[in-house]
């Protein structure tokens, strides 16, 4: 059995959809960080069966927009002296900016280079954006 230890410090971002921990450590640039990370690939999950995980031995700021865009289901545990101090549970966002982009070919965002793409979540349930210069439609997959 794969045994990390605790850290001392840092963050945890647990429940991480299988095959997303990689996305997520690259979105972070995590490889160019100088202190120690973990990340950790299909590991035994009760809830889901399976999870990513990734170990952070420092506190950054991150973009909790993007990280429950890219996985409304993962929480981050932020550890002080190796206890949970608290725990922050992610959803989809309400709004998004500069994460996707409008794919309607007659939207400004195409035209005007320095235009920020901007979403804005219309239905919770089955993940669905709506671009909000142009109205198009873009679907979360999950």
């Amino acid at each position: 059995m794969l045994n990390i230890t605790s850290i001392k410090k840092g963050l945890v971002i647990d429940h991480i959809r299988p095959g997303m921990g990689l996305k997520i450590f690259q979105y972070l640039k995590l490889d160019q960080a100088d202190f120690t990370i973990a990340l950790i690939m299909n590991a035994a999950s009760k809830k889901h069966g399976k999870k990513d995980i990734i170990k952070i031995e420092d506190v950054i700021d991150l973009d909790l927009a993007m990280l429950g865009f890219l996985d409304p289901n993962i929480t981050i545990n932020v550890i002080e002296d190796e206890i949970i101090t608290d725990k922050i549970k992610l959803s989809l966002p309400d709004r998004v900016e500069g994460i996707i982009k409008c794919k309607n070919p007659r939207c400004i965002t195409t035209e005007e280079r320095n235009v920020t793409h901007r979403f804005v979540l219309i239905d919770h349930s089955r993940g669905i954006y709506k671009c909000e210069y142009c109205d198009h439609i873009y679907s979360w997959e999950g």
